[in-house]
């Protein structure tokens, strides 16, 4: 019945005029009540020969008051603070005037019948007052307990970690959702002063006793929500850890600027994401230098349909470029790319020109058609090939994008006199294991030599860094699809290490190290501490409401080809030099003779046009000694290197 009700009602409003007209029936009987109550229910006392015209007068200006104050026209279902506050003011305003004027009145003509007495109008206002916010709260009282009757049998306990203004504010908002019944059974709060008062009417407790209390030997295990803002990611993680280890849900409130309409809502207090957990400092950015470097240009970002590259181009609308170039040669993701962009330009009123260019990198006539065309004076370089097991297999198309593609395009940079020219390289680039890997570090030694051989206006700048949590091939999307499908969950070997960034994070310092960035400079970021591989997978599937190796399996499917077990931020013969952002280092790398790299590509070129992979391969080894391949069929090009190099 309760469901029923509620489905005929709930998109259906109560009638302005019907809450007008009930409003008016409390103000008549506030005052037939006020004079029973001042004449101590003597009725033979009241003269209502006048006070019907007291009834009449008051209800007048009761009702003139109404229409002026609006207070009829809220939604009683959603009664607040604001709407009581509204009533307080109506209530006041219409007794002041009814009180003065009747004083005036009686004072004027000298009549004393026209004077109301003030007891009559102070009985009168309270009870006026106290009854219309009370039938509007009984109404909205009865709408919740209806609503949460029709949806849920049993309500789902909450516990709140953080009593402050974010924690009471999560509680009104979880207290009224209609589609779940949520109990309050505590806050939680690190504030000793706080500890064992009550909040909102709710009990404040430390983590340990609310931890013994609610959770431990519990069958019905409440859900943790975390409401604190301004906390460290150490503390957030060391909390988060603290709940999980009892297989528990634990839910966020999403910071102020991600709510919708600058309003929470139920809907938006999420589940814990494996990001959470890795997460670290936020970064700080010289906002000045980068506005400086950016604003009011022609910015060009390669690859801009990809992770890393769709994120450059978001963080820059920040800056306000005059032009965003956006060069990819995937036009399903460069059209969703403009669609998002074009939407957050309308939405801030912002007057960035977006231009979307569908082209290879590798196709030298058409990347200077768009050189000429548009004049970029920032290139973001981040198109290229990053899966390391399909690279191996494929080293023709890793070699002809990766290579040629950054010479094509660095190339174009220094003849279109383009102020900077920023490298997006990869930790994979040290110490190479594998195709792609190499590639990249070629990448690299083209770009450094080209800085040093032009000595032009042209900066070239190279970023290092490693993993990015949920970009596109990486082990966190795959994870989540394994565990969605119920397992099992794979992992190369259960020693694996990796460093992980997010990706707005990697983004950020890819601006930064490109504003303060000069001719040559390789910057490595702080990636923090490695992850084992295995511990991210238990850990997402814990998240996931799972327990691993009972309801998902963890199975090893042994290293791809090309794959290491640990992967290096800095190479054999190489050092890094602080900057002066913490999380920005400065590599010194060899940088080898222009004309060296330069003869490695024109036999690079020839072996393509054979598509001899071994030829490939090995011209990479030749001019990248530290390529020694792993798990992979190019193994022996090492020992036939061995072989060359040693005369027994």
């Amino acid at each position: 019945m309760f469901k029923r009700v509620l489905d005929s009602y709930h998109h259906r409003f109560v009638s302005r005029r019907l809450i007008l007209a009930i409003d008016l029936t409390i103000v008549v009987f506030s005052f037939v009540a006020a004079c029973v109550l001042r004449f101590n229910f003597d009725f033979t006392e009241i003269n209502w020969e006048i006070y019907r015209y007291y009834l009449v007068f008051l209800v007048l200006v009761r009702w003139l008051c109404f229409l002026k104050f609006r207070s009829y026209h809220g939604i009683v279902r959603h009664t607040s603070l604001e709407d009581v506050n509204l009533i307080f003011q109506t209530v006041s305003v219409s007794s002041l005037l009814v009180a003065a004027s009747s004083t005036l009145l009686a004072y004027v003509s000298g009549q004393i019948a026209l004077y109301i007495p003030v007891s009559i109008l102070l009985i009168d206002y309270f009870i006026c007052l106290f009854l219309m916010i009370a039938s509007r709260f009984f109404v909205k009282s009865m709408y919740l307990d209806i609503s949460s009757k029709s949806h849920r049998t049993f309500p789902q306990d909450v516990i709140i970690y953080g009593a402050g203004s974010l924690g009471i504010l999560t509680r009104n908002v979880l207290l009224k959702d209609p589609q779940r019944i949520y109990n309050i059974v505590c806050f939680i709060d690190d504030n000793p002063t706080l500890i064992n008062k009550a909040v909102a009417g709710v009990r404040v407790l430390d983590r340990q006793s609310a931890f013994e209390k609610y959770i431990v030997n519990n069958p019905l295990k409440p859900e943790i929500v975390l409401a604190i803002q301004n906390i460290s990611s150490k503390q957030k993680k060391a909390i988060l850890e603290f709940f999980l280890q009892s297989t528990i849900v634990v839910k966020v409130v999403p910071t102020a600027n991600e709510w919708l309409e600058g309003t929470l809502s139920s809907g938006q207090i999420r589940k814990i994401r494996i990001e959470d957990l890795l997460e670290r400092e936020p970064i700080e950015l010289d906002n000045l230098n980068i506005t400086k470097q950016v604003g009011g240009k022609v910015v060009a970002i390669t690859g801009a349909a990809g992770s890393i590259g769709s994120e450059i181009a978001r963080q820059l609308l920040h800056y306000k470029p005059e032009k965003l170039l956006m060069i990819d040669q995937s036009e399903s993701g460069l059209y969703d790319l403009e669609f998002e962009l074009q939407s957050y330009l309308a939405e801030h009123n912002s007057l960035v020109e977006l231009v979307s260019i569908v082209a290879d990198v590798t196709n030298e006539q058409r990347m200077r058609a768009v050189f000429t065309c548009h004049q970029p004076q920032i290139v973001f370089h981040a198109a290229a090939y990053k899966h390391v097991p399909l690279m191996e297999k494929y080293p023709y198309e890793a070699i002809k994008t990766n290579v040629f593609g950054t010479q094509v395009v660095a190339d174009l940079a220094a003849q279109c006199h383009v102020e900077k020219f920023v490298f997006v390289s990869t930790d994979k680039a040290v110490n190479p294991t594998n195709v792609m890997g190499a590639t990249k570090r070629l990448a690299e030694m083209y770009v450094q030599s080209l800085n040093s051989h032009l000595a032009n206006s042209t900066d070239f700048i190279i970023t290092r860094f490693g993993n990015v949590l949920g970009s596109n091939g990486s082990v966190v999307p795959l994870f989540k699809k394994q565990i969605q499908s119920g397992g099992p969950v794979t992992v190369t070997h259960p020693e694996v290490i990796r460093y992980f960034m997010t990706i707005p994070e990697a983004c950020q310092l890819v601006l930064e190290a490109g504003a303060m960035g000069h001719g040559g400079d390789v910057f490595v970021f702080d990636m923090g501490e490695p992850v084992k591989i295995e511990d991210l997978a238990r850990r997402m599937i814990q998240l996931s409401g799972f327990v691993a190796d009972r309801d998902i399996k963890i199975t090893y499917s042994g290293l791809r080809p090309g794959e290491k077990l640990y992967e290096e931020l800095l190479g054999n013969h190489e050092q890094n030099l602080p900057t002066h952002h913490p999380k920005i280092l400065i590599a010194r790398l060899q940088v080898v003779s222009f004309q060296q790299i330069q003869e490695t590509l024109l036999h690079l070129r020839t072996a393509l046009k054979t598509g001899d992979a071994d030829a490939m391969v090995t011209l990479l080894k030749t001019v990248i000694p530290e390529y020694i391949s792993k798990n992979s069929e190019f193994q022996k090009l090492d020992h036939l290197q061995e072989d060359i190099s040693d005369p027994r």
